[in-house]
């Protein structure tokens, strides 16, 4: 009975992490998405455009490398 315990609760917690993950793989992609358009929408980007695109693309990748493990 404790093993089946202690292994619902692993699946949980492999299902939370996975959550968290996704609902911050969809931030990111809604945030990069609202820059560009806002970055786009005055017809020039500026420094200050640039580097907070680049910013958040860095912060993307770096999000998708903590994708959890199925273990």
């Amino acid at each position: 009975m404790k093993d089946q315990q202690q292994s619902d609760s692993k699946d949980f917690v492999g299902y939370l992490k996975n959550g968290i993950w996704l609902f911050g793989l969809s931030s990111w992609v809604f945030g990069i998405t609202d820059r560009s358009i806002a970055s786009f929408a005055d017809g020039y980007l500026s420094a200050l455009d640039l580097t907070q695109l680049f910013t958040a693309a860095t912060f993307f990748v770096g999000w998708l490398f903590l994708k959890p493990t199925n273990a």
